[in-house]
């Protein structure tokens, strides 16, 4: 059996850390940001974890 390719798309967007979480970057933080409040602005700059009802599919396309 050939060994599963990693996605790229999914190894674009999410990085393991070192205690194995999946760290990834929030949505919305590109455009039309006249219409959004400088504290959601400001916490959309930070990075967050994948949800843990996520991390095995997430792990599945990183798996090379």
């Amino acid at each position: 059996m050939p060994k599963m390719k990693t996605r790229k798309s999914a190894q674009k967007r999410f990085r393991l850390t070192a205690k194995k979480k999946i760290k990834r970057e929030k949505a919305y933080g590109s455009h039309l940001l006249t219409g959004k409040t400088s504290k959601r602005k400001r916490n959309l700059r930070k990075a967050d974890y994948v949800a843990s009802s996520e991390t095995r599919r997430v792990k599945r396309m990183l798996s090379s």
